[in-house]
C-alpha cells in the first residue's frame, strides 16, 4: 500500500489513517484520486493545519474518482461509471477514506455562494469531459475571504 501526493511523493507513513483504511478495503489493487484534509472541529477543512504536520494522525482522504480498479486502468470509463466502482469500492465507509461528493450542471455561481457563506475555502471545478489526472482544465475558486486567500496572494509575490 503506498499514498503518493501529485508531485510523486511516497507519505505513506506520513497518513496513518488513510493507509490503514486503505489496507482495510476489500480490493487489493487500487488507485484512487482525491484530496487529503485535516478537519477543524467545525467540520471544515484547515489547509494550514494539514501542513503543520501536527495533526499527520488525524488526516483523512476525500475521493473524487477510481483510476486503477482490480488492477486495470479504468480512466477511458466514462465518469458516471468510475464513480459508481468508486462507491462500490467505498461502501463500507471505514475511516480514513470517504466519498466525495459533487454536482454536474449549472449550479455552480450557487454552490459557490453557498461554500462562501459557510466558510469554506472554494471551489475546484472541472471541464466536462472529466479526465483524470492533472489538468489545465480544473479550475479552482477561491473565496477572498477566506484565510487561505491570503497564501494564495503570497505566492504571487
Amino acid at each position: 500500500m503506498r499514498l503518493f501526493t501529485r508531485n510523486g511523493h511516497d507519505w505513506s507513513d506520513r497518513y496513518p489513517l488513510i493507509a490503514e483504511a486503505a489496507l482495510r478495503n476489500r480490493n487489493n489493487s487500487f488507485v484512487i484520486d482525491g484530496e487529503a484534509v485535516v478537519l477543524g472541529v467545525d467540520g471544515i477543512s484547515d489547509f494550514n493545519g494539514l501542513h503543520s504536520r501536527k495533526h499527520d494522525d488525524e488526516v483523512q482522504f476525500y475521493a473524487f474518482d477510481i483510476l486503477v480498479s482490480d488492477g486495470e486502468d479504468i480512466r477511458k470509463l466514462p465518469l458516471s461509471r468510475r464513480r459508481a466502482n468508486l462507491s462500490r469500492l467505498l461502501a463500507r465507509r471505514v475511516d480514513g477514506i470517504f466519498l466525495s461528493e459533487f454536482e454536474q450542471g449549472e449550479i455552480g455561481p450557487d454552490l459557490f455562494r453557498h461554500a462562501c457563506l459557510m466558510g469554506l475555502e472554494g471551489l475546484v471545478s472541472k471541464h466536462r469531459p472529466y479526465r483524470a489526472g492533472r489538468s489545465p482544465h480544473w479550475i479552482s475558486i477561491k473565496n477572498r475571504k477566506h484565510p487561505a486567500m491570503s497564501r494564495v496572494m503570497d505566492a504571487f509575490r
